[in-house]
Order: structure tokens, then C-alpha cells, then sequence
């Protein structure tokens, strides 16, 4: 009885801890239906095999029966493949494993008492998933998502201990006094190392989102200068408009004095338009926008590319104006870029984005082709060090929540975002 409670208790914890470390790319409610059938599945597997083996050859085929199926279900669910699934996959077998063997400890320690099993088992589980909800779960995937080598070796590590406490160390946590103790310490060890690698990756997560920051900052800082030097620009050519005025005031009086009115009015048109070619255009209302539309449109049309730009923004903005102007800095750097590869008269950028219902941003360029796209739809770059922006707009979006894709489309290329 107690050999049939600890598999199907491990097989509904493991279930729970897939789910739990798994970022899944299906909706939560058909993701929790698909991992609630599996668990039901193998609970019928185990329990039969339970009465088909003794329990020397249960244990040793129930990791077959478990795991198996669990790295197919990742590899079917989860977003991310190679190295990263594959520490889903272990750091799912390490809570587990920890939380049984020291429920057997306990077990062993108290006399072999079962409802002291049941309780310790309870207990360890409902902290630990408390403490990966509430804690290691939002760190976890940013770690995923923001590390790019190192996995291999550390799916090494916690791949050799997995062998070496499951399959190497004789006997059985609960019931045979030297695995009993072995066990445990062993897990306990690993989940040190564990936790000094998750207290590492949030440092270093820390100083990502202050260089983030920083970054953000630099925007902020080198657009509004570069849109305080265009008003004060426009500002000067107006108080010299003005300073001219009494001068341009008076050929017109000359010339209604003479009859002259058509002359008149083209000295006049002309003055009009030269007030108007000085006056700053102002994009849309946030400051911050505004001041990267400025810049980039400038730039664009210095290197001879034509802008069609529709833009309606609020004052108030869903997410946050500075990581918004991160993503549109990248995404207008982009199109430049692109556009430069093209002779003059083809240059063109067309930019739409509104706020109603939502903030929806569509960003085309053409391009001389060539572009191939990578599994997670990303555009992939040509030379090292490109491919950042693409990169920094994919984090944003993951980040809020927004749809973003990338095509190439009879030889134009598209950013569409929805937030």
C-alpha cells in the first residue's frame, strides 16, 4: 500500500510540477486539460503495473513509465527546445525527487508510520509549490528567455545527480537505512547548487534590466536634445523672420502702393511658406514618441527616404512610453538600415500606429529580399551583432503580453504589433 501511495503520489507531483515549470504554448485552460489527462493516464499506468511486478521491478520500471512520457509532454507544450527543455525536464525531476526523499526520511525516521508520510508529503509539496509560484516561477522563465550558453553544462550536473541518487545509490528512500540517509543528503546538496545558480541569474538579471533602464534613459535623453535643437533651430529661423519683417512689411506696401497686388501676394506667400518650412512637426502627443519620431523621420529623409507616417496616440499609454520608444528606436533603426540598401528612388518607410481599441503598430520597408526567418518567427540575422533590435522587440512583447510578427511580403517587409 505504501509502495502503490508514494508512485501515484510522484506521478501526480510530477504532473503538477510540468505544469508549474512550463511555459506552455497553448492557452492555460487547454494546457491544464491536456497535463490533467496525461496525469489520469499514467495514475491507470502505475497502479497497474504495481500489480503486474513485484516492487523491486516497479521502481525501476516506474521511471521509464514517468519520465518518458513527461519530456514528451514538454517537448509538445512547452516554447522552448534543446538544452532549455531539457532543464525543464530536470528541474522538474529535482523537486520531486528532493520532496520524496525527505518525506521518506521522515517516514523512516518516525517508525514507519503512514499518515506521517501523507502529512509530510502534503506538507513539503504545498510549501514548495507556494514557493515556485509565489518566487522561482517569474525568475525561472527570464532565466529561459535571457540566457543563451551554459545550459549543457549545467543539464550535466543535475543529469549526474539524477543517476546517481535514483539508479546508483542502493536501496530505497524509506525503506533501507543507508539510501534513506544518502538520498536526501545528496538532494539537499544539489538543490544548494540549485539555488546559488537561481541567486546568480537574478543578479544578473538585475544588472539586465539597469543597463535596460539605462538604456531607456539614454533614449529619453539623447531624443528630447535632439528635439530641444530643433525648436530652438526653428526658433532662431522665426526671430529672424521676424526681425525681418518690417522689411518684408514694407516692399508689400510698395507693391499694393503700385497696383501691383498679385506680386504682393506671392511676396507674401513666399514669406508664409518660409515660416512654415521652420515650424517643428509634431508627431503625436507623449513627449517622448514624439521627440524619437522626430528624430528618426529626420534621419530617414536626410538619407533621401520618403516617410509616410499615420500616427494617433493619447497622452496615456497602456505600458511604458520609455520601453515603447525602445521598441519603435529599434524598429525605425531597422528600416533605415534596410533602406540604404536600396537606390534612392525606392526608399521609402510607411509607419501606422493607433491606440484604438488597442496600440497597433505596422512598420513597412521595402527590401532587396533575402530575409530568412528562424522557429520563433524572428528575422535571422546576416552578420554577428546584427538581430538585436528583432530581438529586444520579441522581449517586449513577451513581456506584455503583445502579438508581434515579422513578414516579408511582395518585397516589402512588415512589423505588425498588437498590444
Amino acid at each position: 500500500m505504501v509502495d502503490l501511495f508514494i508512485m501515484e503520489y510522484l506521478t501526480v507531483l510530477y504532473m503538477i510540477m510540468v505544469f508549474l515549470f512550463m511555459d506552455s504554448r497553448y492557452s492555460r485552460r487547454r494546457t491544464l486539460f491536456i497535463v490533467s489527462s496525461v496525469t489520469i493516464l499514467l495514475m491507470a499506468m502505475v497502479d497497474a503495473l504495481y500489480r503486474a511486478v513485484n516492487m523491486d521491478a516497479a521502481f525501476w520500471i516506474f521511471a521509464i513509465t514517468i519520465h518518458i512520457p513527461l519530456i514528451l509532454l514538454l517537448f509538445t507544450l512547452s516554447r522552448f527546445r534543446g538544452w532549455r527543455l531539457i532543464f525543464q525536464q530536470l528541474s522538474v525531476v529535482l523537486f520531486c525527487t528532493v520532496i520524496h526523499h525527505i518525506s521518506s526520511l521522515i517516514y523512516y525516521l518516525s517508525g514507519s508510520r503512514f499518515w506521517v508520510l501523507v502529512l509530510s508529503c502534503t506538507f513539503l509539496s504545498t510549501w514548495s509549490i507556494w514557493f515556485l509560484v509565489r518566487f522561482l516561477r517569474p525568475l525561472f522563465f527570464q532565466i529561459l528567455l535571457e540566457l543563451h550558453r551554459g545550459w549543457w553544462l549545467i543539464c550535466l550536473v543535475m543529469a549526474t545527480y539524477y543517476i546517481i541518487s535514483v539508479f546508483l545509490i542502493p536501496g530505497y528512500a524509506g525503506f533501507d537505512l543507508r539510501g534513506t540517509i544518502l538520498k536526501p543528503a545528496i538532494g539537499l546538496l544539489i538543490l544548494g547548487f540549485y539555488s546559488i545558480l537561481m541567486f546568480l541569474f537574478s543578479n544578473v538579471r538585475k544588472e539586465a534590466e539597469a543597463r535596460h533602464n539605462a538604456q531607456i534613459s539614454v533614449l529619453q535623453l539623447s531624443a528630447l536634445q535632439s528635439r530641444m535643437e530643433a525648436v530652438r533651430v526653428a526658433e532662431n529661423a522665426i526671430r529672424t523672420e521676424r526681425h525681418d519683417l518690417r522689411h518684408r512689411l514694407q516692399a508689400v506696401a510698395e507693391l499694393v502702393a503700385r497696383g501691383d497686388r498679385e506680386a504682393a501676394l506671392d511676396f507674401l506667400d513666399a514669406a508664409q511658406q518660409r515660416l512654415d518650412d521652420h515650424k517643428p512637426v509634431r508627431w503625436c502627443r507623449p513627449p517622448v514618441l514624439d521627440a524619437v519620431f522626430s528624430s528618426y523621420f529626420d534621419q530617414a529623409r536626410q538619407q533621401g527616404i520618403q516617410v509616410e507616417a499615420n500616427l494617433a496616440l493619447p497622452d496615456t499609454l497602456p505600458v511604458n512610453e520609455g520601453e515603447l520608444a525602445i521598441v519603435l528606436a529599434n524598429a525605425l533603426e531597422n528600416a533605415i538600415h534596410a533602406n540604404l540598401e536600396l537606390p534612392q528612388e525606392q526608399r521609402k518607410l510607411r509607419c501606422k500606429l493607433l491606440a484604438s481599441p488597442g496600440i497597433m503598430l505596422e512598420l513597412a520597408n521595402p527590401c532587396t529580399g533575402g530575409i530568412t526567418f528562424g522557429p520563433d518567427g524572428l528575422p535571422l540575422a546576416r552578420l554577428d551583432g546584427h538581430g538585436l533590435g528583432c530581438q529586444s522587440i520579441s522581449a517586449f512583447c513577451r513581456k506584455h503580453g503583445a502579438v508581434c510578427q515579422f513578414t516579408l511580403e511582395d518585397g516589402w517587409f512588415r512589423l505588425r504589433l498588437i498590444l
